[in-house]
């Protein structure tokens, strides 16, 4: 056979036409296998190019984010946060020096107090309208009080009146206080008088102490975003930039540290304490991200007379936190069977109470699945020892603990005594064993409350008071940076324990941030929230 390769002009002459047809078949058929090469090689060439300038962009980008702007790694929203937390720490931080740099303070600790506050009753579901609102009075008459009856046309008598009210509502309302100081000299002596300017929070600022608890209020209580307050403030054709709020936070929150670390120490002085923790996402602008940081909330037992909680920001949730907080403290701990609690109890003089509610959602989750007949039953034993407990609420402490034992004692052996029986009929690594496990390696600490009168069955109280922060989690997102999670712990701190006492938020914060500044050091519990009460 004719081989293409090794064919010369010269021999075409001498070939046959069978020879020539062989010869073109043949050249066509390496033609098309040198076709099928060439699109073979374009094809990896169009692959590499490809790769080549993913990996270029790639390398740029990175070294973008290494070397060029740190706030080019977030996103809008994110850089917005990340200003407006840079505002605030920087407002905050020169508020803090400015204290420091003038009068060196002592602080006072006395947190007693022998004012009693009056319990706030649970409203009606439909409630008359609070009496305080203002009213704007219509009269409604006839327009002829002559009788309309035919051949009659006497005059008649008003016997009565029906009133109905209406609900209405004018939006915020901003308005300026004008301040006038006269000044008056002595033509004689060249002496001039003129009432000085009283302090304020944020001193040659523009807003006054409502506004800035308005602020705080909107952000902490009603959890709106600055970027929001700004718009709605504009509807009012008042321009408030977001870094101007945040600044104004920062500093308000500064001017509140000290009544913040009064505050711990109130709450620090109940011998029975609620513990707990929940995530917050923090922002990280070094990785472009955000990374996961903790609230660590302490709030007073849930019988104390005088209620107050104090939270805690922290970047982890490890054991160091609760006991640099509670240092110095003794007591009873009501928390749930985090590890990091185990360290916090194995200090001197203070004893752990557990969750009934944590070992009760145990058997509920087995119910919801329908996997275990025992959890019904366990639910039942213990719904008896929450009815009678919600009998003894109102008892003190002493006599709360005699009906506890006299009565729910009892339950709580049946309850131990079924469990220990039921334990030992399921196999072992089942979610029915794991559940019985659970309130049977935890009885000491679930019987507290068997010991002592105080001690409430379950740590609601205090899961209750982390629901601000749930929220909060949902309209902040994330903190912005670490100081500025700080400050949030100081400000819920205060707002959330005058909800707890009654007090509206805004007029809490408003007078308190009045009083401040001219407030003796060694007298800040009086602005404590359970013992404020309303500068006339």
């Amino acid at each position: 056979m004719l081989d293409v390769r090794d064919f010369k002009a010269c021999d075409l002459s001498g070939l046959s036409h069978s020879e020539v047809t062989a010869l073109a078949e043949q050249m066509l058929s390496h033609i098309g296998e040198q076709s099928k090469e060439l699109e073979r090689r374009a094809r990896d060439i169009k692959f590499k190019d490809v790769k080549l300038e993913r990996i270029t962009f790639e390398l740029a980008r990175l070294k973008a984010w290494k070397f060029g702007a740190k706030t080019e790694r977030m996103s809008a929203e994110q850089r917005h946060l990340f200003e407006e937390a840079l505002a605030e720490d920087q407002a905050s931080l020169e508020a803090q020096l400015a204290a420091l740099l003038g009068e060196a303070r002592h602080r006072a600790a006395n947190a007693d107090s022998d004012a009693d506050d009056e319990k706030t009753k649970r409203p009606p579901r439909r409630q008359a309208l609070p009496e305080h609102l203002r009213r704007v009075e219509y009269q409604h008459e006839p327009e002829s009080t002559t009788c309309p009856t035919p051949d009659c046309g006497k005059a008649m008598v008003r016997i009565g009146e029906d009133i109905t009210e209406k609900l209405d509502i004018v939006p915020a309302e901003f308005f300026v206080h004008h301040h006038v100081r006269g000044k008056w000299a002595c033509r004689c002596c060249q002496v001039l008088v003129q009432p000085p300017v009283e302090p304020q929070v944020i001193d040659k600022g523009m807003p006054a102490a409502g506004l800035v608890a308005h602020t705080l209020v909107s952000r902490f209580v009603d959890h709106i975003p600055y970027y929001r307050q700004a718009t709605i403030n504009a509807r009012s054709g008042v321009h408030t930039p977001r870094s101007t709020l945040a600044a104004w936070s920062g500093k308000a929150g500064a001017a509140l540290h000290p009544l913040f670390d009064v505050q711990k120490e109130f709450v620090l002085g109940a011998r029975v304490l609620h513990a707990d923790e929940t995530p917050v996402n923090m922002l990280d602008p070094g990785a472009g991200k955000t990374k996961k940081a903790y609230i660590w909330a302490y709030a007073r037992g849930a019988f104390d007379p005088h209620a107050g909680v104090a939270y805690d920001f922290c970047v982890g949730r490890g054991a160091q936190y609760p006991i640099a907080f509670l240092d110095g403290w003794s007591g009873t701990l009501v928390r749930d069977e985090y590890k990091a609690y185990e360290s916090v109890i194995a200090l001197p003089d203070r004893r752990a109470a557990g969750c009934l509610a944590h070992a009760r959602r145990k058997y509920d989750e087995l119910l919801k699945g329908n996997v275990s007949p025992v959890a019904t039953e366990a639910i039942q034993r213990i719904a008896q020892i929450y009815r009678v407990e919600r009998k003894l609420r109102e008892l003190t402490a002493e006599r709360r603990l005699e009906e506890r034992v006299a009565i729910a004692k009892p339950l709580w052996e049946a309850l131990f005594a079924w469990l220990k029986l039921e334990r030992s009929r399921v196999p072992d690594g089942g979610g029915t064993a794991n559940a019985i496990d659970y309130s049977l390696n935890h009885w000491t600490a679930l019987t507290a409350n068997l010991r002592d009168g105080n001690v409430p069955l379950d740590n609601n109280h205090l899961e209750n008071l982390m629901r601000p922060w749930a929220m909060g989690r949902k309209a902040w997102l994330f903190a912005g940076s670490e100081l500025g999670g700080q400050r949030a712990a100081v400000v819920m701190s205060l707002v959330v324990s005058a909800r707890l006492n009654g007090h509206d938020p805004w007029v809490y914060l408003t007078d308190v941030l009045m009083r401040l500044p001219t407030q003796p050091t060694n007298r800040l519990d009086e602005l404590l929230p359970h013992i404020w009460t309303p500068q006339t």
